[in-house]
Parts: C-alpha cells; structure tokens; sequence
C-alpha cells in the first residue's frame, strides 16, 4: 500500500533553451517563471494536451535515506480527461487505475485493492496531471527555472553523460503556495519549506525540447524520500478501449478505502 500513499502524495503536489538563453524572470499570478522555462513549458504543455490518448513505458522508483527502496515497470495509458491506467509487469503484476473521480491499486499477489477518492483541488495539482490534459504547469507551480546544464546531475543526483543531447533540459518546480527559497546553485541543499499537503521540497521534470516528451519526474519529499518515474517510447493518439480505464474488483478480493489508510475523513 505504501506505493500508492507516495503516489497520492505526488497528486497533491503540483506536471529548449540553451543556457546561455535569456534568464529573466517574469512575474505571474502563480509566481516567477523564466522567459527560458516559459518556452519550454509551452513545447511541454503543447505536446500532451494536442494528444487525446497517450501510451509509454515507464519506470517507477522509490529512494529513502539515500538508498534505493523500490524499482518497478511496467506500461502506462493516459486519456483525456484525467484517466490513467498503470500496468505493472516487474518484478509482479499491479494495476492503477484511475478514471477521474476514483483511483484503485490493485495487488493481485496480496488479493487486495485500495481505493481512493480524487479531489481536483489537491490530487491533481501534480506534473502528472498535465499528461491528461488535467492541469498547466504555469498554473500550478509557485515558480519554474530551468537547471543549468552544468548542475542537472547534482539536481537530479546522479552524473549526467556528456554525451547527453543538448536538446535535454531539467526544469525545476515548487509546489504552490510555496516560494522559491533555494537558488539553483545551491540545488544540493534543500530548505524545510513547511509541514502539511505541501511539504515537498520540489519537483524535477526532464525534457526533451525537441519534441516536447517528457522523460522523467522526480519528486523530492522531507526525510529523503524521493519518487521518480522515468518514461520512454511515447506514442499518442492510439485506440484505447473505455474498459481500460475502469476497475472491478475481482470476486473475493477485500477493497481498502484509503482515508482508513492514512486516518483522514473521506
């Protein structure tokens, strides 16, 4: 169950410049986003809104403390509005559902399902929500940059290849209601920025500005827990059944309400 709370978590969150592209900064309602991530963000949003279905794959890793807790894959499908499908095939079979009002996850190796509720003013304030045409970036940040080419891998903590295409770039988000306390020199260091729905340090998003696609997400949460999803092959537009996208539960099967899970009213 506690792959499907992280991924609730990443719910209530918030979803091709050179560096030596212009940095400054302008103000929104939502907060300061760069002239250089406001384009990147518009090849971004463009990309999967203009898309009625999506399918990659994808690969799902959970870190605490520095040490890899979790790795699983599988493939995934988005529809508009607001659905998804997660296929887990390694290392055991999974499915997360979610068809725009309620999500389950479904363990078939535990004969258990957890269901919960999707509230549009918290579960879908996250990256994710933009791949179902659910959310903008611009609208859901308190503020966006990109990571300078010479810092990606210490932002995304790990090494990055020089032989990495320029055309990939890292753009940096906070949850809203927060303000962007740490620059991004100093993206090794990450502030406390508040208890609660939205006590996530940031959200990483790698992309590819040639073609809009979305590569990966990594959510850094306090206590060094991070959730990253990477994704690859992406192709849109495809046939997908409205089957796919709801659930039922198997006979036999006890169905766990998530708010008895976390103790909070439905």
């Amino acid at each position: 169950m506690e792959i499907l709370l992280v991924r609730l978590l990443c719910f209530a969150l918030l979803g091709s410049g050179s560096e030596a592209g212009e940095r400054a900064t302008q103000t929104t309602p939502h907060g300061p986003v760069s002239r250089e991530a406001q384009s990147i963000v518009r090849v971004l949003e463009a990309r999967y809104h203009s898309a009625r279905t999506l399918k990659a794959i994808f690969l799902e890793r959970y870190h605490e403390g520095g040490r890899d807790v979790r790795a699983e894959s599988g493939t995934v499908y988005f529809s508009r509005p607001g659905r998804m499908r997660w296929e887990y095939e390694s290392p055991e079979p999974k499915l997360f559902v979610a068809d725009g009002r309620t999500v389950w996850f479904y363990v078939p190796a535990d004969r258990t399902v957890t269901r919960a509720q999707m509230k549009e003013s918290a579960d879908w304030r996250t990256p994710l929500a933009l791949l179902t045409g659910k959310a903008k970036l611009s609208s859901l940040c308190s503020g966006i940059e990109v990571v300078p080419r010479g810092e990606q891998g210490l932002a995304l903590g790990r090494a990055v290849e020089s032989s990495q295409p320029a055309d990939v770039v890292v753009l940096r988000c906070l949850p809203r209601g927060e303000t962007p306390t740490v620059p991004s020199r100093a993206l090794n260091h990450y502030a406390d920025i508040g208890e609660g729905e939205g006590s996530f340090h940031e959200v990483l998003l790698e992309v590819d500005v040639k073609g809009g696609d979305l590569a990966r997400v990594l959510v850094r949460q306090a206590g060094g827990v991070e959730l990253e999803y990477r994704f690859g092959n992406w192709q849109q537009n495809l046939p997908l059944p409205e089957a796919m996208f709801h659930f039922q539960a198997p006979a036999g099967v006890a169905i766990v309400e998530e708010s008895s899970i976390t103790g909070r009213s439905p």
